[in-house]
């Protein structure tokens, strides 16, 4: 029986929690081959963090699962035509479009998505409508073979999904209770809905510093899409 192929692509500035977070779940799917690539295998710097031994993404011939995870380099990859062209070719023969956080941007910059529901992070799923994306604010969204996480943390959930798809939901069960995955977070502030008002303005503020750059992206890439159909 074949591997089941899930390929990972990194860009500079990448959010490590959105891909090492699915990694370990994904990993304990029975059969499956997680391959974490960059382009040229380049070494990925994450948030003080180093990623390297990493698979060039260019020779990554194909996949079953891509799972496009986000960060503020986001903004950079959208408009980064051969990561983009990398990423387009592998989504395109894949069985599953998946992502976590900001990675439904590039996947929206992908055009494969178009006309369809994915998830985001809170404070940025609007830049998915400029790709004729639907925006979903679930925690995990699905939409025939695309699934997506919402923000950082929403990927464990993402993950534990896929891994009810690819193996069934005992085995999904399974690895969740050996991972000992019983959230109980200490405050009730992890949704804008839920946040107090002061800390949601913070937060909105410190999002408010990065929000032009990427807008500006997204319309670029959008407008990129456009112009190749």
């Amino acid at each position: 029986m074949a591997a089941i192929e899930i390929v990972i692509p990194l860009y500079p500035d990448v959010t490590h929690l959105d891909f090492t977070g699915p990694h370990q779940v994904l990993s304990r799917i029975p059969g499956a081959r997680v391959t974490v690539a960059s382009m040229g295998g380049q070494d990925i710097s994450a948030e003080g963090l180093v990623f390297s031994q990493l698979a060039d993404l260019a020779k990554v011939e194909r996949c079953d699962v891509i799972c496009v995870p986000g960060g503020f380099g986001t903004t950079a990859a959208m408009l980064d035509e051969a990561y983009m062209a990398e990423v387009t070719r592998l989504a395109t023969g894949a069985k599953y479009l998946t992502s976590v956080c900001t990675g439904s941007l590039i996947l929206a910059a992908t055009g494969l998505i178009r006309g369809r529901r994915a998830a985001c992070h809170w404070a940025w799923r609007e830049l998915l409508e400029p790709f004729g994306v639907v925006v979903d604010d679930s925690r995990v969204a699905r939409d025939g073979n695309l699934i997506t996480g919402g923000g950082v943390t929403a990927g464990l959930d993402f993950a534990f999904t896929m891994v009810a798809e690819l193996a069934g939901e005992a085995h999904a069960q399974s690895v969740q209770l050996g991972l000992e995955y019983s959230p109980a977070p200490p405050f009730n502030a992890g949704r804008p809905e839920t946040a107090p008002p002061e800390i949601l303005a913070t937060v909105r503020q410190l999002m408010d510093t990065r929000i032009a750059g990427r807008i500006e992206a997204a319309r670029a890439a959008a407008a990129r899409l456009e112009a190749s159909a």
